[in-house]
């Protein structure tokens, strides 16, 4: 049976939530998508709260995976800990609320593994090894497929994980530097795999944010805090395409949405 799995761009702020409030289900219409999984890590900017998580869920998501924003907002800890369909990335330390891992209903009983990674360059050494991580949750994991996402900063990382994992998950992709890469596609050992999915938010904006605060800073000014860009949204995602009885991934094609 062939099964297609949407995976959006990181969420940003107030315009990327209601942009994906608005065409979410209707992408899952359009493209007979079977399970959806949203990173919603910077739905208020930087952070999330727990009412925005439940609002990308009750959008169309099936899951929402997170990054290192995940404790800009404290109060989503009790969230994290109460809601099974919300992942950190499991690389954070056991003491941290939450998971990194889940194990969700497909269709016909399938069980779909979705996991939470977190690179380390240029993000934090004191998280564990994203590698072995994910080593570990796959010998433990009772899960027919298994979709990972991969928050990091270097392309390098994100690729090497891919190549790591490469026939052993049936989809990966990476998230956090909110622009879309074009190299979708699919490796020599059926995982679907794209560098970056790129963001859902404002379009006119850098990484979502109001252009003359970036460009402040460029220039040496004071740091402000973020706020988001005003105008037109879009959202940035990228389609895999899996058959549930070889377990390979047969395409990765990106779907972008803008206003």
């Amino acid at each position: 049976m062939e099964w297609n799995i949407l995976a959006v761009g990181d969420v940003v702020g107030e315009g990327g939530l209601d942009f994906l409030e608005r065409h979410l289900r209707t992408l899952r219409k359009l493209h007979r998508v079977g399970f959806a999984v949203v990173n919603g890590e910077n739905a208020s900017g930087v952070g999330i709260t727990p009412a925005q998580a439940q609002a990308i869920l009750d959008a169309g998501a099936d899951v929402v995976t997170l990054g290192n924003h995940t404790w800009n907002r404290i109060q989503i800890a009790d969230f994290l800990e109460e809601c099974p369909y919300i992942l950190r990335p499991a690389n954070y330390t056991a003491r941290c609320p939450g998971r990194g891992f889940g194990v969700y209903d497909g269709p016909r009983g399938l069980r779909v593994g979705v996991m939470s990674l977190m690179g380390r360059v240029e993000l934090s050494p004191h998280l564990e090894n994203p590698f072995t991580t994910a080593d570990r949750l796959l010998a433990e994991a009772e899960a027919d497929l298994v979709l990972v996402d991969f928050h990091a900063e270097a392309t390098s990382e994100k690729g090497a994980m891919a190549w790591y994992l490469d026939g052993r998950v049936q989809a990966l992709w990476g998230t956090h530097t909110h622009v879309p890469t074009a190299d979708a596609r699919v490796m020599p050992g059926g995982t679907g795999f794209v560098t970056d999915l790129g963001m859902t938010g404002p379009a006119e904006s850098v990484l979502g944010m109001r252009p003359e605060q970036s460009i402040n800073l460029f220039l040496g000014g004071v740091h402000q805090r973020y706020r988001e860009a005003p105008g037109p949204c879009k959202l940035e995602s990228v389609l895999f395409t899996v058959d549930t009885e070889t377990r390979r991934c047969l395409s990765a094609v990106r779907v972008d949405v803008r206003d």
